[in-house]
C-alpha cells in the first residue's frame, strides 16, 4: 500500500478505510484528503481531521433525510461512523482519553442511526454476559429478511470494532443470504472503552452468551450457525469452538493456535535467549527493562505492545504482558474442534507463521484458502482486498452448509 499519510504509523491507522471501499465505508480521494489535511502535523491532527471529516458526513445524512433521501442518508450515517472511528486509534491506552470516548460515543451514534435507516430491521441487542451486556446487531440477509437461514457470528480481534466487522465482513455477508451478528466482547470496543472489560482468553464463554441471545431470534436457523474471527479473531474463533459444539462451520482469518508464540519469536529476536523466552518467569528483569527501551524508542511497536497491548490485557509491564499472551494458546484442545474449520494464510502476514502447523493438527474437515500480494491480498487480513477474501470464504461457507 502507498502512504497517504507522511508519518508510518498514522498511515497504517489512516489507510484501513479503504478496505471498505466496497461497501460504503469511505472513497480513496476521501482518505486521501484527509492525508494531505493532516500532513507532518502528528496525531492531534489526524485525531482533529477525521473528525471533521466525519461530522461533515454526519451533517449531509441529516440534509439527506431532512430531504426525503432515505438511501443516502442511511449511507452517509453508516459512513460518518466509519470515520468516526478511523480518528481514535493513535489514542489508544490506559488511562483512556477522553477524545477516544467522544469519537467512540459519535461512531455508535451514527452506526446506529445507519441502521435504523435499513429496509430490512436491524435488531439491536444488549445481550447478557455475566455481570455487564454486551451490545450487538442481528443484521438480517438482503432479501431474506423473515426466512430462517444461516447466521455468520462475527468475532474482532485486538483493535476493531463493530463498525469494522460491519464493513469488512458482515456486509457481504447479508448481500449473499446470511444473518449476521456482530458484537463488542471483552477488551473489545464498548467493552473496553467505555466498561474497562479485558480481554479473556475463555472465549467460548463469550460465544456461549452470544449464541444463545441468537438462537432466540426465530430468522436464526440454529442447526447452521458460523462463527468467522479475524485477526486475534482468528485465534478466539477456534478456541470457542473448541468447546461450544452448536458453532458448525468455524472460520479463521488467520489461524493463531497460540498467540504466545508470537511475543516468544519477539523476544528471540530481540535478544533474549531461547530457554528464557519459554519460561517468562526466568527472564532477567535488565533483559525486560532493554526491551522496554527498544519498544518505547519504535513507535509502532509502542502502540501495539504498551499502548494497545497492556491496555487491553489489563496490565501494566512488560512481563505480565508477556504471560497474558502465553495464556492464548490451543495446546491441548485443537483435538476437541468437531466443525469444519477454514484456515487463511496471507503471503506477508506474521501472524500466519503458524497456519501450517495448526492445519495439519487439526482432525476436523479444514480447508486451507492462501492469499497473495499479486492478488492484493498479501497483508495482515488481506485488508486491501476484503473483496476476495470474503467472496471465497462465503462459497466455502455455502458448499459448507449446503
Amino acid at each position: 500500500m502507498g502512504t497517504l499519510f507522511t508519518d508510518d504509523l498514522l498511515n497504517e491507522f489512516g489507510t484501513w478505510p479503504l478496505a471498505y471501499i466496497p461497501t460504503g465505508g469511505a472513497d480513496f480521494g476521501e482518505v486521501a484528503a484527509i492525508g494531505r489535511a493532516v500532513g507532518d502535523a502528528g496525531v492531534d491532527a489526524f485525531y482533529r481531521e477525521w473528525m471533521s471529516a466525519a461530522a461533515r458526513l454526519a451533517e449531509q445524512a441529516e440534509d439527506a433525510f431532512t430531504r426525503g433521501h432515505r438511501a443516502s442518508a442511511r449511507a452517509l450515517h453508516v459512513r460518518a461512523s466509519a470515520f468516526y472511528a478511523s480518528a481514535y486509534h493513535p489514542l489508544y491506552g490506559d488511562p483512556v482519553d477522553p477524545r477516544l470516548l467522544a469519537a467512540f460515543r459519535a461512531q455508535v451514534a451514527q452506526f446506529d442511526a445507519g441502521m435504523a435507516l435499513s429496509d430490512a430491521p436491524v435488531r439491536q441487542m444488549r445481550i447478557p454476559f455475566e455481570n455487564t451486556t454486551l451490545p450487538a446487531y442481528l443484521i438480517p440477509a438482503v432479501g431474506h429478511e423473515t426466512e430462517v437461514r444461516p447466521l455468520i457470528i462475527f468475532t474482532n480481534g485486538y483493535d476493531a470494532t463493530i463498525t469494522d466487522m460491519y464493513f469488512a465482513s458482515a456486509a457481504y455477508a447479508v448481500q449473499r443470504g446470511y444473518h449476521a451478528l456482530v458484537f463488542d466482547g471483552p477488551g473489545q470496543g464498548e467493552l473496553l472503552y467505555e466498561q474497562g472489560v479485558h480481554l479473556r482468553p475463555d472465549w467460548e464463554t463469550v460465544i456461549g452468551a452470544v449464541i444463545d441471545a441468537a438462537v432466540e431470534h426465530p430468522i436464526v436457523d440454529a442447526q447452521r450457525i458460523a462463527l468467522s474471527g479475524w485477526s486475534l479473531g482468528g485465534h478466539l474463533a477456534p478456541r470457542a469452538a473448541s468447546v461450544e459444539h452448536r458453532i458448525a462451520a468455524v472460520i479463521a482469518d488467520p489461524a493463531l493456535a497460540d498467540v504466545g508464540e508470537a511475543s516468544r519469536s519477539m523476544m528471540v529476536r530481540m535478544g533474549v535467549p531461547a530457554e528464557q523466552a519459554a519460561a517468562i518467569d526466568d527472564i532477567d528483569q535488565g533483559m525486560l527493562d532493554r526491551m522496554m527501551q527498544f519498544i518505547d524508542g519504535n513507535p509502532a511497536m509502542h502502540w501495539s505492545i504498551v499502548q494497545r497491548g497492556f491496555w487491553v490485557n489489563g496490565v501494566s509491564d512488560l512481563r505480565s504482558f508477556l504471560r497474558a499472551s502465553a495464556e492464548y494458546t490451543l495446546a491441548d484442545r485443537i483435538g476437541d474442534i468437531r466443525c469444519p474449520v477454514l484456515f487463511t494464510r496471507a503471503e506477508n502476514d506474521q501472524l500466519a507463521a503458524g497456519v501450517q502447523s495448526f492445519f495439519d493438527a487439526v482432525t476436523a474437515p479444514k480447508t486451507l484458502l492462501e492469499f497473495t500480494a499479486a492478488e492484493g491480498a498479501g497483508d495482515h487480513c488481506e485488508m486491501f482486498n476484503r473483496s476476495l477474501v470474503n467472496r471465497r470464504v462465503l462459497d466455502w461457507l455455502d458448499d459448507t452448509f449446503a
